[in-house]
């Protein structure tokens, strides 16, 4: 890529992508519901979406405690930044997910330390 297309800095590509967090995954209201002819999830189903996210919380964990510090510092700025939209209030499913994000950079450095 030639040297004038990289006009963007890392900051405004990280910025343009968070921007865009607030519309995607239903932010926009529809007339009628997304998918209505899937069925509900079943037991075992939530069960292995359960199971998932531990295991991609923990891979993510342990590339976090890989990764080099401007790493960890760039994904607490992203946990920082999880705010609600404009003129809309606080939704504790919004905050709780930025607090999981530092819980997680919190592991990966405890499993940075005890790991070397």
């Amino acid at each position: 890529m030639p040297d004038q297309d990289q006009s963007q800095t890392t900051a405004e590509l990280r910025l343009r992508a968070l921007s865009r967090w607030d519309d995607e995954g239903g932010a926009i209201a529809t007339p009628q519901p997304l998918h209505a002819d899937v069925a509900p999830f079943t037991h075992a189903e939530i069960v292995q979406l359960r199971i998932r996210a531990i295991a991609v919380e923990n891979l993510l964990i342990a590339v976090l405690a890989e990764g080099t510090d401007r790493q960890r510092q760039v994904a607490r700025d992203m946990a920082a930044y999880i705010a609600p939209r404009s003129g809309f209030t606080h939704h504790p499913l919004t905050i709780d997910a930025g607090q999981h994000m530092t819980s997680l950079i919190e592991r990966a450095e405890h499993y940075r330390t005890i790991a070397s």
